[in-house]
């Protein structure tokens, strides 16, 4: 038998007492100079980083993408040519609750993956579905706001939610599908992830094309009532977590079908909506899915705080043959992401293990905290230089990505196509795609959370946001609210109102 290993400090060096600290005599004050003490308890005070903002509360795994098809005709991307498999790392969330917020909250979950390519990182960021509550990135900041908490009480509110959503008509659209069915996944096994933007995809000859990513789950789609998912918030509130660790644990790997639609490049601007709006969907009547691989879940991290919680993720991370779209909330999180890692895992944190490219690194970057690869002192820190530094080379990049615009400075939407409104794709949801029974837990849904304090003026504008999405659906929402609960008056600012157990918590 090895002999047991000895406790040091981070430096290495032995320590005297694992549970006693150095005193002045039995009786006597802490002593300074006891540095083991010292660390131990200056460690615990920074042993914490700061939650994400958003989609703080979730958890990851492990596995690899495996490609199936060929899709060399659309794009020139190493990792997405026949044969190819790559290691990657997913980290599903909700969006609006902390750290410890229950899994089973009605909210969308976040779906983001990490491919550590041959040619660098790939980040694909999305969600479990396929539109967002807000087109543009100048609404995302306060969109998040009215989802989090009041200053004064610190509690969440459902008339903020409600002001925000009802002044803001392109969410309905998400909305609807949030307060359907699949607004609460039974787990994370068993819901579709999205990409969610528009990406361009450019192939070998330059050719380009526009992209949408599906990953189907390969475990079916099942989704908790309302009532089972307050049920689980009390007695089981770690219940996704818990699923997707015993699940691989357990040698039961979850696996997702790669699927894309594809676009030419020519029809977007002819499309009868716009294509690069963050809350339309593309017909898959107009462009089916097409089949690319299979992705599957198969390792466990070995540490929650060092591979998931340190892991980020950021749709900065482009490899030659993808890049972006017009698409305004993509451009918006491509700055915003990265930024959002500097502040909260440090300057370096691309350096970080679970951050860290499995190819080669060549980057003039230098300095700052944290800092743990470092340069060469033989190579310069500048470029240009005259000492064989690193050098930019395009023929390994490809054709840069770009589209066609006017180089006119405006503030406007998008440019508008045929069947742009905001209430056609969720009224079609409500009317073609749900049945009665998907129909009638809609409702129920919606009634369960306006009911608890939402009030006047925004009550009146909900009634008329649901029946702008379908006029019958309108008319049931407002009788079951009326039922449910008596009007307010007027109010002079939003109420705060604990949630009830009815109640979607979103």
């Amino acid at each position: 038998m090895s002999e047991r290993p000895y406790t040091t400090n981070n430096a290495g060096n032995p320590v005297h007492s694992d549970d006693q600290s150095l005193t002045a005599g039995t009786q006597g004050p802490i002593l300074l100079h006891d540095h083991y003490l010292i660390e131990k308890m200056a460690q615990f005070n920074r042993e914490r980083v700061p939650e994400r903002v958003v989609h703080a509360k979730g958890g990851g795994a492990f596995g690899e993408l495996v490609i199936t098809e060929d899709v060399s005709r659309y794009t020139s991307a190493d990792f997405l040519q026949p044969g190819k498999r790559t290691e990657m790392l997913a980290r599903f969330s909700t969006v609006a609750g902390e750290q410890g917020s229950p899994d089973t909250w009605r909210d969308p979950r976040g779906f983001a993956l990490k491919f550590y390519t041959e040619q660098g990182n790939y980040d694909l960021v999305g969600n479990n579905t396929p539109v967002f509550f807000v087109r543009d990135p100048i609404k995302f900041q306060d969109f998040i706001r009215s989802q989090k908490r009041l200053p004064d009480s610190g509690l969440r509110d459902n008339n903020m939610q409600w002001d925000f959503w009802t002044l803001s008509p392109e969410s309905a659209h998400q909305v609807t599908w949030l307060m359907g069915d699949r607004g609460i996944p039974k787990s994370w096994r068993h819901m579709d992830g999205f990409g969610s933007h528009t990406y361009q995809w450019i192939n070998a000859a330059g050719e380009r094309f526009w992209v949408k990513y599906h990953f189907k789950t390969n475990q079916g789609i099942e989704c908790l009532s309302q009532a089972e998912a307050d049920a689980l918030a009390g007695s089981a509130p770690d219940h996704h977590r818990q699923d997707l660790f015993g699940a691989i644990k357990n040698g039961d790997f979850p696996s997702w079908s790669l699927e894309i639609q594809i676009m030419p490049y020519d029809e977007a601007e002819g499309y009868r909506f716009n294509p690069f709006d963050l809350t339309k969907i593309w017909s898959q009547k107009d462009y089916p899915r097409m089949k690319v691989g299979t992705m599957t879940l198969n390792r466990n991290p070995e540490n929650f705080f060092a591979q998931i919680e340190q892991s980020s993720f950021e749709p900065s991370n482009f490899v030659p043959g993808i890049g972006p779209s017009p698409d305004k909330m993509l451009l918006g999180r491509v700055f915003s992401y990265a930024d959002a890692h500097r502040y909260r895992i440090g300057t370096n944190y691309a350096q970080l293990p679970v951050n860290s490219a499995k190819s080669p690194v060549y980057s003039y970057s230098k300095d700052g905290g944290q800092r743990i690869r470092y340069n060469d002192p033989s190579v310069p820190v500048y470029a240009p230089n005259s000492y064989n530094g690193p050098s930019a080379n395009p023929g390994r990049v490809g054709p840069d990505v770009s589209w066609d615009f006017e180089p006119t400075m405006v503030r406007t939407g998008y440019v508008q196509h045929p069947e742009d409104s905001d209430w056609a794709q969720p009224g079609t949801l409500v009317r073609e795609v749900m049945d009665d029974a998907a129909r009638d837990r809609l409702v129920s849904n919606i009634v369960g959370h306006a009911s608890n304090g939402v009030t006047e003026p925004v009550l009146q504008r909900v009634f008329e946001y649901w029946r702008n999405v379908d006029p019958e659906l309108g008319k049931r929402v407002e009788a079951g609210v009326r039922e449910k609960t008596a009007v307010t008056e007027p109010a002079a600012g939003p109420s705060p109102v604990a949630p009830d157990s009815e109640a979607a918590k979103v």
